[in-house]
Parts: structure tokens; C-alpha cells; sequence
């Protein structure tokens, strides 16, 4: 396998790139001069692998209905169980369009309308918005800032029970905060949704980009004796977020057989570009793919910290997992307004708004380091320049 190239520097300008097509649209930060940070996926391509399978598809030049998932689902099942130590059936798996789709799959399937749904806020932006929009409710569990990093507070939050809740919706892990959860967080939660009769449904998207020295568990692995559905995807993990491909996977056979009804009822089927894409993502050279990027990423990482944090007031959250650094401006003193206008217009980056992930997200902007060195070390300069005054 060759050497994969992240320092690459690829223009993405006119492909219809949410993540810099559209942020002059969003943030007022133009492609020309700004840098995009927002949008959770990689300024990268993907390994060879998967650009090779789908050239072939290309080169046969017949798109037709796809037949025969069995090498798709045995490749899921070997990149589980040799990467995260977790015994995955081919029968328990349902391919949706993106988890986005998986997670609205679950609450339809799972929840009735005025129902309410756990989230532990700050967390992914989307889950509040499918929520919502499906006529149900939002109960925000606020997590615990301490020293610096995001942990969990049950007493707190079995107080917030009304009766009402029917699901929980975990982030492993975390968005945006990136920590990876403990086994004991992880057996809490369970315990959590089990005392409250909740469905436990567990977005694990990230769990490939996992930093050095850090061990993400699998939710079905930490609580084995729980019915739990598990949300996962090549999407994040390989930069094909534009198959628009996910997998919703559920051992429990009651619980599988209400969503395999809803998934039948809706008449969703996956689609062939992303399952041969998946297929050849979950492989030993994907895999090699994966390690080299988050030795990368790593790096990244370190550079982005260490340039952040010299500035007085600002605190990039210790980054256990992900790609996504989650930086607290409340040490500035200044209204989000204020910190957000210097990053967009002085700065010229487009980074996500804390706000937009719930509660305690406010004095927060979440900056995507998925993206060749170069431009982090540039967004690190522009950041210390729109802050000079308070160094």
C-alpha cells in the first residue's frame, strides 16, 4: 500500500462541498480567503482501496439493483470483531442512508410522538433537530465540566425523569467534546437506561478515530446483558460521507424485529455505491489506512492545542477521540457574539456554533482538524492574530 498523502493540499471549492460551498452562506467566510472547519468531514481521500472498488464499478458501467450482501456484511463483521473486540451476526445488520437516517430510524421505530429522548448535552447537533422534528422532546442531561474535560452526573440527571422519556441516545464517542467513555461510564449508562425503562441507543460513528493511548469500548461489549442499538459507519472513518451509508445494528430480537418493520414499511434499501465502498474500506489495508490517519490527526491535534491554548482565555478540550476540537472561550470574558464575530471576520475561519449542540455548548466553537497540517498551523496563526489583545 502506498504511503497515503494527507498533506495533500486538495481544492474543494465548486464540487458542491457542503463544508466550503456552502460556509460563505452560513458563517459570511468566503472560500477564497477562509478556511472551513465546520462541517465534520476530512479535507483527505480515501484509501486506495476504496477508490479502486469504486473505479471498477465505473469501469463496468452497469448501475443495477444490488444483490448479495454477504461479503459486505462479513467484512463488517471482521472489522468489528479484529478492531473494537465485538462479535457482530450478519443478520442483525440493517444498512440506513447515513446515521443521521439510522438515528431518525430509531426514534420512529422506537418512540411515539410527544415522547421524550435522553441526549447528554453538548452533543451532535442533529440528534435535537430529528427529535424535534419528528414531534417528540428533548431531555437535556447536562454533562459535568471538570478539569477541563466533559464527564457524567446520573444523580443529577435521574431527577430530570419525568416518566416521559422512552429513549437515550449516546454519543461514543463524544461530539464534541471527544472523550472517550470508560467501561464504567459506559456500564452507568446502561444502568441509567435500564432504571428509567429507556432504549439505549448507542452513536459510535467516531469510534475509529480514536487518539493514541486511548481504548474506545463497544456499548454492546460493555453492557452485554442489555438490549442496546448500535449505530455504526465507514462514513467518518474513511471520508465517503457522501455515500450517505450507515449501519444500525441490533443483536436483541424484539428490538430488531420493530425496526426491520419500519425499515420494511419505509422501503429502505441501501445503496450499491456505498456498499461496495464499505466493503473495501473494512479490509487490512483500510486498516492501515485508519492508523496512519490518526497518527496524523494526532499531530494535528497537538499543533491545534498547543497554539490555542497559549492564548489567555482560551481552552481546547483535551481530545481523546475524533477529529473535532471543542474550544471554551468563557476565559475571555466576552459574549459569544464578540469571540465568534473575531473568529469569522478577523480570523476569516468558519468553525460550528457551541450554541447549536444544547446546553452548555454556549461559550464553545467546534473546529474540524481533519485537514492538511498546513491549514491548521495557518487557522492557529489567524486565532492568536484575532486575540492578540489578550496575549
Amino acid at each position: 500500500m502506498s504511503k497515503p498523502d494527507f498533506d495533500e493540499m486538495i481544492d474543494r471549492v465548486g464540487t458542491h462541498s457542503m463544508k466550503w460551498d456552502v460556509m460563505e452562506e452560513r458563517y459570511g467566510v468566503s472560500p477564497e480567503e477562509g478556511i472551513s472547519m465546520w462541517v465534520a468531514d476530512m479535507d483527505f481521500r480515501p484509501p486506495a482501496c476504496v477508490q479502486s472498488a469504486l473505479e471498477e464499478m465505473v469501469a463496468h458501467g452497469v448501475y443495477g439493483y444490488w444483490g448479495d450482501e454477504s461479503d459486505y456484511r462479513a467484512a463488517i463483521g471482521w472489522w468489528m470483531r479484529e478492531r473494537h473486540g465485538w462479535e457482530v451476526s450478519p443478520d442483525s445488520i440493517f444498512t440506513t442512508h447515513g446515521l443521521v437516517n439510522g438515528t431518525a430510524m430509531c426514534v420512529d421505530a422506537f418512540t411515539q410522538p410527544g415522547d421524550a429522548v435522553v441526549l447528554m448535552t453538548p452533543v451532535y447537533h442533529a440528534f435535537a433537530r430529528i427529535i424535534k422534528a419528528s414531534g417528540r422532546e428533548v431531555r437535556e442531561c447536562q454533562l459535568v465540566l471538570k478539569n477541563g474535560r466533559y464527564e457524567m452526573d446520573f444523580d443529577a440527571w435521574d431527577d430530570l425523569m419525568t416518566g416521559a422519556e422512552t429513549m437515550l441516545i449516546l454519543c461514543s464517542p463524544h461530539n464534541p467534546g471527544g472523550r472517550v467513555w470508560s467501561r464504567a461510564e459506559l456500564e452507568a449508562t446502561a444502568a441509567f437506561a435500564k432504571r428509567h425503562g429507556l432504549v439505549l441507543v448507542s452513536d459510535e460513528i467516531h469510534h475509529d478515530l480514536v487518539m493514541p493511548g486511548q481504548v474506545h469500548l463497544p456499548m454492546a461489549v460493555a453492557a452485554p446483558d442489555q438490549p442496546v442499538v448500535m449505530l455504526s459507519a465507514t462514513t467518518k472513518s474513511f471520508n465517503i460521507a457522501g455515500t450517505h451509508s450507515g449501519n444500525v445494528i441490533i443483536a436483541d430480537p424484539e428490538l430488531r424485529a420493530r425496526f426491520g418493520a419500519r425499515m420494511a414499511a419505509l422501503g429502505i434499501a441501501p445503496n450499491s455505491f456505498g456498499i461496495k465502498m464499505a466493503t473495501a474500506a473494512y479490509s487490512p489495508e483500510g486498516a492501515a489506512w485508519i492508523d496512519a490517519l490518526v497518527t496524523y490527526l494526532d499531530e494535528n491535534r497537538k499543533i491545534f492545542d498547543a497554539g490555542v491554548n497559549a492564548v489567555p482565555g482560551l481552552r481546547s478540550m483535551p481530545l481523546e477521540a475524533t477529529y473535532l476540537a471543542w474550544v471554551d472561550f468563557s476565559g475571555t470574558g466576552m459574549a459569544s457574539e464578540e469571540f465568534t464575530r473575531r473568529v469569522e471576520k478577523e480570523a476569516k475561519i468558519a468553525a460550528n456554533h457551541g450554541d447549536t449542540f444544547g446546553s452548555g455548548g454556549e461559550n464553545f466553537l467546534r473546529f474540524n482538524l481533519a485537514t492538511p497540517r498546513a491549514r491548521v498551523v495557518e487557522a492557529v496563526e489567524r486565532l492568536q492574530k484575532a486575540f492578540v489583545d489578550l496575549q
